[in-house]
C-alpha cells in the first residue's frame, strides 16, 4: 500500500491484532477514516495452534482466526500499512506520527493496540542462540524438532499448550517451571498428563542455555537427575510477554509495576487523544484473551467516536 506523506486521519490505530482489527471494523461503521499501522497482522494469535474459546468457533488455528478478521476488516474499507511506528509528536492537537521506513502521518486520534513482546529468560547464550535451537514460538518451529528431545520453560497455558503440541512430534518434551504448582487451567494439565512423553520439571530455573553453533543443553539452577546439565535439541521459552515501553515513555501514558496502560472503562489513557486497548492494558481485570482485546477495541472507538463529535 502507498500513502502520501503526511496524509490525515481521524484515528490511527497502532498494532494490528485482535484488538487493533476489532477497533478497525467498528471504526468503518462509524465512518471514521483510519489507518492500522502495524509490523505483522495477527499479533500473537497468529501462532496459536488451536483457540477452543472464542465465540461460535468450537475450535479454529489462530492463523484462521486472523485472516478472517483481516478479510472482515478489508471488507469494511479499513486499511494496513505494515511498518514499526519510530515516532509520535504531539502538533498543534493533533498527532505527528513516522514509521522507521520514513512515512508519515498525521492523526486527531490514536489506538495503541500493539500488544506485547515476548518475555526473556536474560540469561547467559540466550541470544546467541535465538534460532538456533532456543525459539518463542512452539507453532512456528515445532516441524524442526521431529523425534527430538525438547524443553519448554513456563508453567501457565502457554507453555502446557506447547507440551501437548510438541509431544505429538518431539521424541521427548521437558517441561521446566520455577514453582511447585502449575498456573495453567485444570482442562490442559489433564491433556498434558495423558501424553507419557511429558516429564515435568518443577522448582528450577534455567542459569545458562549453551552450544557452539547449536543448542546443546542447559545448565539447571538445582538438580535433576542428580545433574545441573539437561541435554536438550530445542528449548522453547514460554514466559508470557510484556508491554515494549519505548512509545508508552515518550508518550509520557501512566502505568502499573508491570508496565502495562493504565485505561478507564472507556479505553482512555491519561493523555488526551489517546486511548489503548488489548494485552498492553490494564483493562479487563488483567484477563488477557483475544475476546478480551477484541471487546476492548471496540469499546475504545465508541469512545473516540464520541470526542470526534465533539471536536468536528
Amino acid at each position: 500500500m502507498t500513502t502520501k506523506p503526511e496524509e490525515k486521519y481521524s484515528l490511527i490505530i497502532i498494532g494490528g491484532g485482535p484488538a487493533g482489527m476489532t477497533a478497525s471494523v467498528y471504526a468503518a461503521r462509524y465512518e471514521i477514516k483510519h489507518l492500522i499501522i502495524t509490523e505483522n497482522i495477527g499479533g500473537l494469535t497468529y501462532g496459536s495452534h488451536k483457540i477452543e474459546n472464542f465465540p461460535s468457533y468450537p475450535e479454529i488455528i489462530g492463523i484462521e482466526l486472523v485472516q478472517k478478521m483481516e478479510n472482515q476488516v478489508k471488507k469494511l474499507g479499513g486499511k494496513f500499512f505494515l511498518d514499526k511506528v519510530n515516532r509520535i509528536k504531539r502538533k498543534n492537537n493533533v498527532f505527528q506520527i513516522s514509521t522507521f521506513s520514513g512515512n508519515s502521518f498525521i492523526a486527531k486520534t490514536i489506538l495503541l493496540s500493539y500488544g506485547t513482546e515476548r518475555n526473556k529468560l536474560g540469561v547467559k547464550g540466550e541470544k546467541k542462540l535465538t534460532g538456533r535451537g532456543v525459539s518463542y514460538c512452539f507453532t512456528c518451529d515445532a516441524d524442526f524438532f521431529k523425534g527430538r528431545i525438547v524443553g519448554i520453560v513456563g508453567g501457565g497455558d502457554s507453555a502446557v499448550r506447547a507440551a501437548i503440541y510438541l509431544a505429538k512430534i518431539a521424541r521427548k518434551v521437558f517441561l521446566i517451571y520455577r514453582g511447585n504448582q502449575l498456573k495453567a487451567g485444570e482442562k490442559w494439565q489433564k491433556m498434558m498428563l495423558q501424553r507419557p512423553n511429558i516429564e515435568t520439571i518443577q522448582d528450577n530455573e534455567i542459569k545458562e542455555i549453551i552450544g557452539k553453533n547449536r543448542l546443546e543443553k542447559v545448565k539447571l539452577k538445582n538438580l535433576f537427575n542428580q545433574s545441573d546439565e539437561l541435554l536438550l535439541d530445542g528449548l522453547f521459552i514460554e514466559i508470557g510477554g510484556s508491554p515494549n515501553q519505548r512509545l508508552i515513555r515518550e508518550l509520557s501514558l501512566e502505568t502499573d509495576l508491570q508496565g502495562y496502560i493504565k485505561i478507564n472503562q472507556e479505553g482512555k489513557t491519561n493523555q488526551r487523544g489517546i486511548w489503548a486497548a488489548g494485552d498492553i492494558t490494564t483493562g479487563s481485570n488483567g484477563f488477557r484473551q483475544i475476546l478480551t482485546a477484541c471487546a476492548e477495541g471496540a469499546i475504545a472507538v465508541g469512545s473516540i467516536h464520541q470526542y470526534l463529535s465533539k471536536i468536528k
